[in-house]
């Protein structure tokens, strides 16, 4: 095993340091271009590694997370503020065992006296605000424009038709391969079934079959496939279920018969309508709203409680701004949620959420600004598609034409699995030499669900969180630093990872030949997030040590 050292200053860059009296204008000092060169981990990740693997270290257990832990025993003795993070997103169980220490209260407001105490527009906000009232199920956007054309441009209106066509090719192409994986769900269960005597077998007792029975081992190949993604066949066989379910709704149209946004009882394309609409009840509206739940547990989890997980920042609030729906968001709740956050004190916000269309896009970017004039950090989800964003727009984004920022607050966060191969960046994440800033862990991450429970899940969406993690605990331990400073800290302090990797989009899970490139090429700074390495550099440019 060879590890080389990251060096992250040059001779000029610490005379930089040393010369400078304002900490708010020192440059951030390039990455190094060195890079840990380390035998892949064969062996199967412990439970242990498989709930914490975002928070370890590539150098000393071989799987490549953010090094977390690393990072604590730098700060060690070192004193950190309260930093806020506004989660923009569904429902947060703030009750949760896990999350109850570290929710936001607004000390400024009565609980339940009907009154808006401090008088910033929403009443009894104790938490946060929930912009969606009683509303959680929602459509698409595109399915929203089509209902009302008369909310988009013609433009985007041409687009989103063109675009429902290329969705009920694409649902008729799932229906059609999941129902193949659902057979092989339920059949390779019940040849499992069968040779255990016991419907309930764990990854490990599959892995050890050795037959040469055809029908087992192609069951064992199957089930062996499916781990890799879901706990159990059951779970396989219950979101191949689902999806065809959902994708038959694509094929009939039945997404475009209900207007979900009277429940709230706003005009939704209108953001002068009803200020202060929606209520101060920030948790989830049915369990399956678990999407903040869990957002928020990778930020901020208590640390050390010995219950359940732990979250990347200790000394931080989950502020909850209830914006997204299970569906689309709408433009009007991200804007204002975004300023909700902004002016009760949140430093950082996590958006995890995109979509495809967004009519009042300018409604966002106005917001965006907003942030940036106030030193908020805004990091976001590159998205799910497998896409380079680049070329194909995904919204919420921080450049309209693709090329120019809009302001110097954004980090775009793309997805990482544990595995330090050619399998590193998820199958399913968007990525951009231009739009996507890094990489962060997004595969199987471990944290809290509703009702004091935790669960595994995938996507972009876990990967922005365990950047704003990061991103608040710089913040907390280094408040000197701007929200421009600790976004570049993150950048090129992240891990340089000199691997030749199967680019998202392609392979077995869309149908393609693996296309192989550079892991360089999928983002700005060819780099996964490092704790460790983030609060070193924070460090070296407060202090100006070596």
């Amino acid at each position: 095993m060879r590890v080389l050292k990251p060096v992250f200053y040059s001779a000029v860059a610490v005379a930089t340091l040393a010369s400078c009296k304002t900490v708010s204008k020192i440059p951030v000092p390039a990455g190094s271009n060195i890079v840990v060169n380390i035998p892949a981990k064969k062996a199967e990740l412990t439970d242990y590694e498989q709930k914490n693997w975002q928070h370890l270290d590539l150098a000393t257990d071989t799987i490549p997370g953010m090094s977390v832990n690393k990072a604590y025993d730098f700060l060690k003795g070192k004193k950190s503020v309260q930093v806020v993070v506004g989660v923009v997103d569904s429902g947060t169980d703030l009750k949760h065992e896990d999350l109850m220490d570290v929710a936001w209260v607004n000390t400024k407001e009565v609980a339940g006296d009907g009154i808006d105490n401090d008088k910033n527009g929403y009443v009894d906000d104790i938490n946060g605000w929930n912009f969606l009232g009683d509303s959680y199920k929602e459509h698409l956007e595109y399915e929203r424009i089509l209902m009302k054309p008369e909310v988009a441009d013609a433009e985007t209106l041409a687009e989103v038709k063109a675009y429902q066509a290329e969705k009920i090719a694409e649902a008729k192409m799932t229906v059609s391969r999941y129902k193949n994986l659902e057979t092989g769900a339920v059949e390779s269960d019940k040849a499992l079934t069968k040779y255990f005597g016991k419907s309930s077998y764990t990854k490990d007792e599959v892995a050890a079959i050795n037959t040469s029975d055809e029908m087992l081992g192609k069951a064992k190949a199957f089930a062996t496939q499916m781990f890799g993604y879901f706990e159990t066949l059951t779970e396989a066989k219950e979101y191949f279920e689902k999806g065809i379910k959902n994708a038959q709704k694509t094929i009939d149209g039945d997404n475009l018969k209900t207007d979900y946004r009277t429940v709230v009882g706003d005009n939704a394309y209108d953001i002068n309508d009803k200020p202060g609409y929606g209520n101060g009840n920030t948790g989830h509206s049915v369990k399956d709203e678990a999407h903040g739940s869990h957002v928020s547990g990778i930020v901020a989890a208590k640390r050390n409680n010995g219950k359940g997980m732990n979250g990347v920042a200790d000394n931080v609030k989950i502020m909850a701004v209830r914006s997204v729906s299970d569906g689309d968001e709408y433009d009007k709740d991200v804007a204002l949620g975004i300023r909700y956050a902004v002016d009760n004190g949140a430093k950082v916000i996590n958006g995890s959420f995109g979509k495809g269309f967004s009519p009042n896009k300018e409604w966002v970017y106005d917001a965006i600004k907003y942030a940036a004039s106030k030193d908020v950090l805004f990091v976001i989800a590159a998205g799910n598609s497998g896409k380079n964003i680049d070329v194909e727009k995904t919204f919420p984004n921080d450049t309209p034409d693709l090329e120019n920022e809009i302001a110097d607050n954004v980090l775009t966060i793309g997805a990482m699995s544990a595995k330090y191969t050619k399998e590193l960046p998820a199958p399913f994440s968007n990525y951009g030499k231009k739009n996507v800033d890094v990489f962060a862990p997004g595969v199987q991450v471990y944290s809290t669900t509703p009702d004091n429970e935790y669960k595994k899940l995938d996507g972009t969406s876990f990967a922005s969180p365990a950047t704003a993690g990061v991103a608040a605990l710089v913040r907390s331990y280094y408040p000197e630093l701007t929200a421009s400073q600790v976004k570049h800290i993150l950048m090129n302090s992240g891990t340089k990872i000199d691997l030749e990797v199967v680019k998202p989009g392609t392979g077995a899970r869309y149908g393609t030949a693996p296309v192989k490139v550079p892991f360089s090429e999928l983002s700005v700074s060819g780099r996964v997030v490092n704790a460790y390495n983030a609060v070193r550099m924070a460090d070296r440019m407060v202090n100006g040590r070596k």
